[in-house]
């Protein structure tokens, strides 16, 4: 009986150190998301604070993170995934100058994204970003930060937050097995509404 009791507990051991090992996988991953996003956003919010930029300087300041044209970078990401990415037809109703795109190819598959940056040169407020995630490694979004929840035109959900980015409001949804994340400056937010984000996001046609 004493034999039987010790492996019973050498049992549960092992299936709690199992279960700590998952969770912990679990938290690293989103953790590792929402660092990652917080870097990019905080990082392009940078180069929209600098003034007086050439064109050419504005475009090399971009393409030197990383960014190119936004053909070139959607197909990469299409190769790279393996798979049809659809954009949105329609884009915020201000005035830009400039549009970009790029493919975020980390360490493994967690981080990667595909993202299209639409700016203005001389109007840094002007900014408005579309992220493109695989639906399994998808940004989280807490439900603390959810504003407001709409339905699209396929019956899909999309969710609206105000403090899920520093200086941005998102909405997100998902099509296809993708998650879109649509991201605009606060200060146009009066410009761009939810329900105007909402109505880009039903232009998606997959």
């Amino acid at each position: 009986m004493k034999r039987f009791l010790i492996s019973n507990v050498i049992i549960a051991d092992n299936n709690f150190s199992m279960f700590l090992i998952t969770l912990k996988d679990v938290v690293i991953m989103k953790i590792s998301k929402i660092f990652v996003l917080c870097i990019m956003i905080i990082y392009s919010m940078s180069y929209g604070t600098k003034a007086n930029y050439t064109s050419e300087e504005f475009q090399k300041s971009l393409f030197d993170v990383g960014f190119k044209e936004v053909n070139v970078a959607l197909q990469e990401s299409k190769d790279h995934f393996k798979k049809e990415i659809a954009l949105p037809i329609k884009i915020p109703p201000i005035e830009f100058t400039h549009s970009f795109g790029r493919l975020s190819d980390l360490d493994g598959d967690i981080n990667d994204v595909f993202e299209i940056e639409y700016r203005h040169i001389d109007k840094p407020k002007n900014h408005y970003m579309i992220r493109v995630y695989p639906v399994k490694y998808g940004l989280p979004i807490w439900k603390e930060h959810i504003d407001q929840t709409f339905k699209l035109r396929d019956g899909s959900k999309a969710t609206y937050s105000t403090t899920a980015a520093k200086g941005f409001n998102l909405l997100v949804f998902e099509k296809s097995g993708w998650q879109y994340v649509l991201n605009i400056n606060k200060a146009v937010s009066d410009q761009v509404t939810p329900e105007i984000l909402v109505e880009i996001a039903n232009s998606v046609n997959p």
